[in-house]
């Protein structure tokens, strides 16, 4: 089978950062399901374990973590899917990844496709979705329910991947007010778009803007990118007892400024059921069923805002340069073989 994938960490303009290559197709066992992907889209996921993860000597590494496509066999435990049936899902880190023809997923992880989107809409949506929807509701404690919550959500980064879907899940979901951040003029465009309340531009002070707007105190904070940068700025928003959510890697992150306030920090990270096994797995799979049923009930959209064509090293290179100059909008999604 065609896949995608790298031997060595390298920059993204070298030539062989991704290459093109052929391999065996894998065979399910147990829980697994094997899926013949039919569109995948590039988190920043991606490049980061590409430019960390040097595999083994002789291997190559498959990158991918968002796929839609049709299950085309199963494992002998297999209770939740059949051949045939078509799916989208966010598979495991500790797995190779969906860059791939053909691809093995714990139907745990999986959900069933929203009805009404193509494969390469929905493509865009698992991984953030899962992040979007943990983050909100097991790490920030909101609380499901269009009845008025007197509390502003801040997301830090809302027109990236996961701020375009967590804006909608806030919105629609919660009687939270949601205030997003973003830089540009279409990217504040396109937060505005998506259900937030308001936007302001985290490039500028953002306490002084917050303040002009006379929102609700500003009790959740969900910060998705540049976590260095703005978490000092930050605990000077956040309400007391408020609590911070954050799902990047910050290489500077000091959680003492938020003491004086009780205000309290959650991490969210997508891979921890599966990478660990853990015994609510199956929860993601009945979070993208629900994500699919609020797509198809118009409740919810896609998040796709680019389609780079087929799957191969060149396009997944674009994609890959476009996500880590930070300036890429709602998802990117490749098709097709």
């Amino acid at each position: 089978m065609k896949a995608v994938g790298y031997k060595k960490s390298l920059p993204i303009d070298a030539t062989d950062a991704l290459i093109d290559f052929e391999t065996a197709k894998p065979e399910p066992k147990g829980r697994d399901i094997r899926v013949t992907v039919k569109a995948v889209s590039v988190n920043p996921v991606d490049y980061k374990v590409r430019k960390r993860a040097t595999p083994p000597e002789g291997e190559t590494k498959i990158l991918g973590y968002d796929a839609a496509g049709v299950v085309d066999a199963i494992g002998p435990e297999v209770s939740l899917f059949k051949p045939g049936d078509e799916v989208f899902y966010a598979g495991s880190i500790q797995r190779q990844g969906t860059n791939s023809e053909l691809h093995l997923v714990d139907e745990r992880i999986a959900g069933r496709k929203p009805k009404t989107l193509s494969f390469a809409q929905a493509a865009a949506l698992p991984l953030t979705s899962i992040t979007a929807w943990e983050l909100l509701f097991d790490r920030l404690g909101a609380v499901p329910g269009k009845s008025l919550d007197p509390r502003t959500l801040l997301i830090i980064g809302g027109a990236g991947g996961v701020g375009s879907i967590l804006i909608q899940i806030a919105r629609r979901l919660t009687g939270l007010t949601v205030l997003a951040t973003a830089s540009r003029p279409e990217s504040q465009k396109w937060c505005l778009d998506l259900g937030a309340h308001a936007v302001i531009d985290h490039a500028k002070p953002m306490k002084e803007q917050i303040e002009k707007l006379k929102l609700p105190p500003v009790g959740l904070i969900a910060s998705l990118t540049s976590t260095d940068q703005h978490y000092k700025a930050l605990a000077d928003i956040i309400a007391p007892q408020g609590k911070f959510g954050l799902i990047d890697d910050p290489p500077e992150f000091n959680v003492s400024v938020f003491k004086g306030k009780a205000v309290s920090v959650h991490w969210e990270s997508m891979f921890t059921r599966s990478s660990f096994q853990t015994s609510d797995m199956i929860a993601q799979h009945h979070l993208l069923n629900d994500v699919a049923d609020l797509i198809d009930k118009g409740v919810l959209r896609t998040t796709l805002d680019q389609t780079f064509g087929t799957i191969n090293a060149a396009n997944l290179k674009r994609a890959h340069a476009l996500l880590e100059s930070g300036k890429s909008r709602g998802k990117i999604v490749l098709e097709g073989w």
